[in-house]
């Protein structure tokens, strides 16, 4: 059963997010990109959706977390009657493909620990198959990949990937989960260790342009690095959140696909960011939004990737839980896009269509409270100056 949304913590790598509920176990990852089917979707059902638990065998008897420091390293700590253990969960900064690291650390005393990962492409619809290939764990499915490279032994279980371990202080365990597309070679591997510390400099160097030094500093620049992470580094689209077909309340409709870029909550991420120093994150947003402006009228959200038109208001899922509209035959659909707020243009192509074409009259209403004056203003090269929005242009 999935937790409350709260429990959640997030990872991700400019491209795509993960979620990480305090139990260890990441139950939403789309890849390779925020638009992509999920390879996790217990946070939208069960663990049979996909999920990666990472988590000691005893009874946990307390939880920590927190982020490493200024960026988007998490560190779990769990505390049982046998020690203390350390989870550390990152998203690198992508390279040749996206890869999810998780490092298990000795903190205290001997604690027997499990992994658990099922890999579900498709929001949980489609199992792969699975095989051991050059040191690593392959599964494979239609167009997708996943790759598990660690040096714990592991075994197959329940149509699952299990392994038990123990660490001990000074131990360091990596897992690394990386995706690929199936048709090419296996993606390279990379080292845990030096990923994290990419991840640390990658961080840093951002945070180096950050000009705010007031108030409440550590929740700004942790607000600072989430938007951050909305962010859709090909193409500057920003992504209103990672998730989808979550409703607004249990049993309701409002289950939209938030994993696009909405104007009215871009442009005020935009004002924060550039309220902060971030006036690169705008010039990219502006490249990536022109172009799309020219092709016709708006009507709210666009792409990420600058590409392609929204999908249609019912997009097939299996067995996933959106209020009342979820039905637990995988052959039936829910309704996770909200028609009045699709695009009815396509906007500039960047890698090919790669959504259905939606069924939707051009004379779809605009979206309620989608604040075109601020989004014109962005459009016309506005910067952040003194608290307000002013001109000259950003160049």
């Amino acid at each position: 059963m999935a937790r409350l949304i709260e429990d959640y913590a997030l990872l991700g790598d400019t491209q795509t997010a993960a979620l990480v509920g305090s139990d260890g176990s990441i139950d939403w990852l789309c890849f390779p990109r925020f638009d992509s089917g999920a390879i996790f979707a217990a946070l939208l059902g069960t663990e049979q959706h996909g999920r990666w638990l990472i988590a000691p065998q005893a009874a946990v008897t307390a939880t920590r977390r927190r982020y490493e420091g200024e960026n988007l390293i998490l560190e779990t700590e769990f505390d049982t009657k046998d020690g203390t253990v350390r989870v550390k969960d990152f998203m690198p900064p992508r390279g040749e493909a996206p890869d999810v690291v998780r490092i298990v650390e000795g903190v205290a005393g001997r604690v027997p620990m499990l992994m658990q990962l099922r890999i579900r492409f498709d929001y949980g619809r489609v199992v792969p198959w699975v095989r051991r290939e050059g040191g690593a764990l392959a599964a494979v499915a239609g167009p997708d990949s996943c790759w598990l490279r660690t040096p714990v032994q592991t075994r197959g279980e329940d149509m699952q990937t299990v392994a038990d371990f123990v660490v001990e202080p000074g131990d360091r365990v990596p897992f690394v989960l990386t995706w690929q597309e199936s048709h090419l070679k296996p993606p390279q591997a990379i080292h845990a260790e030096h990923a994290l510390r990419e991840t640390r400099d990658y961080w840093s160097s951002w945070l180096a342009h950050c000009t705010y030094d007031g108030q409440w500093r550590d929740a700004v620049i942790r607000s600072l690095i989430t938007l951050k992470a909305l962010t859709y580094a090909p193409s500057g689209g920003i992504v209103a959140a990672p998730t989808t077909s979550l409703p607004e309340k249990l049993g309701g409709v409002r289950n939209w696909d938030y994993r696009f870029c909405w104007l009215r909550d871009a442009t005020i991420t935009l004002q924060a960011l550039m309220y902060a120093g971030f006036k690169q994150e705008a010039l990219a947003w502006r490249r990536w939004l022109l172009p799309c402006d020219r092709r016709g009228p708006r009507r709210g959200t666009d792409h990420v990737r600058g590409g392609g038109r929204a999908p249609a208001a019912r997009v097939h899922r299996g067995g996933v839980r959106a209020g009342d509209e979820v039905d637990q035959n995988a052959a039936q659909s829910l309704r996770s896009v909200d028609r009045s707020m699709i695009l009815g243009r396509p906007a500039m192509p960047l890698a090919g269509p790669v959504f259905r074409d939606p069924v939707l009259p051009d004379s779809a209403p605009d979206p309620a409270g989608c604040d075109m004056p601020a989004v014109q203003h962005v459009l016309a090269g506005g910067i952040i100056g003194q608290g307000v929005l002013q001109q000259p242009p950003l160049r």
